[in-house]
């Protein structure tokens, strides 16, 4: 394959935080496909990733990325259902809480929604969707055949990101080359990758990251919730609800009220590590302990949503 040189665009978005100007979604597109083609040299390829991480991303940017990224991978096609399929990026894991976003899905596929949660396999120092997933007897999918042939038996499914899109998994593990992230640790957790509608549910970290999603959802009328995350995931704070916005159709939606800390904390996991957090979500699932409320109303939010997408021909 010929090399993708990068120059003309190094010189645009490499002149800092306050001195850089921004790509065209055109240019954005072409760049990133080819990064996720191996046609940019790795001296351009450092110099890109370390320019947009000072610089941040802007809406074209970020819109064009994604058409580069979309394109790398064939779309699923899930079965039909009752309601839209919801997405759950998991990128993060859990530190310091235990990672309740298996509890997210499985609430979700219980009530008759399609649910695919992508992501990491694994993360040091933390534990994973895909480690309490598979601890609760989900193991994840060894193809995208085998996700959908999941979600059709009413399972949540978990596609590793190597699997579902493997030149996207690439450029995401630079950053232990780097250190750093870079803008493929965004572009994953907005991925739409489904033929046809579907909710994501989408996180952020930083506040400046709030306004961009924001302003890219609000432009691409994609149907979305975006929350800060719980240690980065998308699941609800069990201990004290965050602020979700729906985005549906151009406009942007306050659905939950951000929160304080509950008067009376749900009873949660003692410790954080995968086995533990399944036992604990087995219990939940069983009855024997109650739903934390922030999760039951993040979930019905998801479900009338994904229920009124379907109803509308999504």
């Amino acid at each position: 394959m010929d090399a993708f040189p990068c120059a003309h665009l190094i010189k645009e978005i490499g002149r800092g935080k306050h001195g850089a100007r921004s790509m065209s979604r055109a240019d954005a597109r072409a760049l990133y496909a080819a990064m996720l083609a191996g046609r940019v040299s790795d001296l351009e390829l450092g110099a890109v990733l370390l320019a947009m991480r000072i610089k941040g991303e802007s809406v074209e940017e970020i819109a064009g990325f994604l058409d580069a990224a979309e394109a790398s991978f064939p779309r699923l096609v899930l079965p039909a259902a009752t309601a839209a399929p919801v997405l759950i990026p998991s990128y993060n894991g859990a530190r310091k809480m235990a990672n309740l976003t298996a509890l997210l899905a499985l609430l979700l596929a219980r009530e008759g929604v399609p649910v695919l949660v992508h992501g990491v396999r694994t993360d040091v120092g933390r534990v994973t969707t895909a480690e309490v997933m598979a601890a609760l007897g989900l193991a994840p999918c060894a193809t995208p055949a085998e996700a959908v042939a999941a979600i059709g038996a009413g399972q949540p499914a978990f596609l590793p990101i190597d699997v579902l899109a493997p030149d996207m998994a690439r450029l995401l593990a630079l950053r232990r080359v780097l250190g750093v992230r870079n803008s493929t640790h965004t572009l994953v957790k907005i991925l739409q990758p489904l033929q046809g509608r579907a909710l994501r549910l989408v996180s952020y970290t930083h506040p400046e990251y709030l306004e961009m999603l924001g302003a890219y959802f609000t432009e691409a009328r994609a149907d979305a919730f975006l929350m800060r995350g719980t240690e980065g995931e998308t699941v609800a704070n069990a201990v004290r609800a965050q602020q979700i916005d729906w985005f549906h159709e151009g406009e942007r939606t306050v659905i939950v009220e951000k929160q304080g800390v509950a008067d009376t904390p749900p009873e949660l996991p003692v410790e954080r590590d995968a086995a533990t957090t399944a036992a604990w979500i087995g219990r939940v699932l069983a009855g024997a302990l109650p739903v934390p409320p922030s999760i039951a109303d993040q979930v019905a939010q998801c479900v009338r949503v994904a229920r009124a997408m379907h109803q509308a021909g999504a």
